[in-house]
């Protein structure tokens, strides 16, 4: 299962990168893309645990970016 989201407030691209770097080690994440210039990310998991990975790459956006909103695109 693939779902995007929209970044409001994502600093520079350097945060992007670490960001992803981060999300993809989220256990579950088959994939993910941040985006810092369309302000986007994309998501991949499986459909049976997408609902936990979800969850836990939303805790780690907001650790890593806590003035980030994160948002379903």
């Amino acid at each position: 299962m693939k779902k995007k989201y929209k970044l409001d407030e994502i600093d520079c691209a350097n945060c992007a990168l670490k960001l992803e770097t981060a999300i993809k080690g989220v256990e579950g994440v088959s994939g993910a893309k941040v985006n810092y210039m369309t302000q986007k990310m994309t998501l991949e998991a499986d459909e049976s645990v997408f609902d936990r990975v979800e969850k836990d790459v939303l805790a780690v956006c907001k650790k890593m970016e806590p003035d980030m909103d994160v948002t379903p695109a």
